[in-house]
């Protein structure tokens, strides 16, 4: 197949690219380096089937030829990013989302659409079921995401009951692995950076809100898998083994051997206090869990960042 992919030079993005080059199809990538990497398409550039595209995609594109999906991963999703890109979160979930859309409905493509468990915003239901509405603060620090996701999923429905496209939503819980950021901002990027460098690792509020960590190839798997279903509406793809943050702080000091010690901070605004995924649907849909150890895949993300920090200048 041929297929488009949005923000592939980010976290998730790279990694779907490698799997979609690895089983043989061609892609095409695009993305504006907003909070992308260039390493990352540097790693795919060894594939004579991949073409990148440096491109905004709240601009208008035009790509020749068949697109058999198109999957939507473009948008910077980092708490981070909340407030320095929160103009350009709303717009590439509006305006983006709607050109993508544009784009597979003259290709006659499939979309698939890189939601967020951000959309049950702070929950009262637990687990997060697709069947819960949210409960959101529409004007909150954290709105632009959360808003701008739940808006994009509206316009995707649309967009299918007024044309009949073929659309998939995946509702994505906290993943995790290489090839996330330095100063990332979430968790833990946060927590991993801190310790290897044996500074104390910040836990905000009381560490006992939750969250529940998916590997990033397992996500990468649900994601293909939505792709190849013919599931209209959304369905949660993480992670359902639930933590509390303070014992993720202590899992992180243990195997990075770190001197560190925990610090808590005031809890930032509307930070959700728990997360955890009701993947029944994937599970039975899909055919879907995650099958990652959470050890094996800290280790692996450890590692990674180890070998950025060793190459950082100021280490050198």
């Amino acid at each position: 197949m041929r297929c488009v992919v949005t923000g592939a030079a980010g976290f998730i993005g790279s990694h779907l690219v490698e799997r979609l080059l690895n089983e043989g199809h061609h892609v095409v990538g695009l993305d504006n380096f907003i909070t992308g990497q260039r390493a990352n398409i540097s790693l795919l550039e060894r594939f004579e089937s991949f073409t990148f595209i440096e491109h905004d995609i709240c601009e208008p594109l035009s790509i020749r030829g068949s697109v058999e999906i198109v999957f939507n991963l473009a948008c910077p999703a980092s708490p981070v990013d909340f407030r320095s890109s929160a103009i350009q979160i709303m717009r590439v979930c509006s305006e983006g989302v709607l050109l993508m859309l544009k784009l597979a409905r003259e290709k006659n493509s499939v979309f698939v659409q890189a939601s967020t468990s951000e959309c049950y915003g702070d929950p009262f239901v637990h687990p997060q079921p697709e069947s819960f509405w949210g409960y959101v603060n529409p004007i909150g620090e954290r709105s632009p995401y959360d808003e701008g996701k739940r808006f994009a999923e509206a316009l995707i429905m649309a967009h299918r009951r007024l044309y009949g496209m073929e659309t998939r939503i995946a509702r994505i819980f906290n993943t995790y692995g290489p090839r996330m950021r330095l100063g990332d901002g979430r968790v833990l990027p946060n927590f991993i950076q801190q310790a290897l460098e044996n500074k104390p690792l910040s836990v905000y509020g009381e560490g006992d809100q939750t969250r529940s960590f998916c590997y990033v190839t397992d996500l990468v798997d649900g994601l293909v898998r939505l792709s190849r279903s013919s599931e209209p509406y959304p369905i949660n793809i993480g992670n359902p083994h639930e933590v509390t943050i303070s014992e993720i702080a202590r899992e992180i000091i243990e195997l990075t051997a770190s001197r560190s010690e925990i610090a808590f901070q005031p809890l930032p605004e509307d930070d959700p206090k728990l997360r955890q995924p009701d993947i029944t649907r994937a599970q039975k849909l899909l055919t879907w869990e995650p099958t990652t150890n959470r050890s094996e895949g800290f280790r692996k993300t450890i590692e990674y960042f180890r070998t950025l920090l060793d190459q950082s200048p100021s280490n050198r």
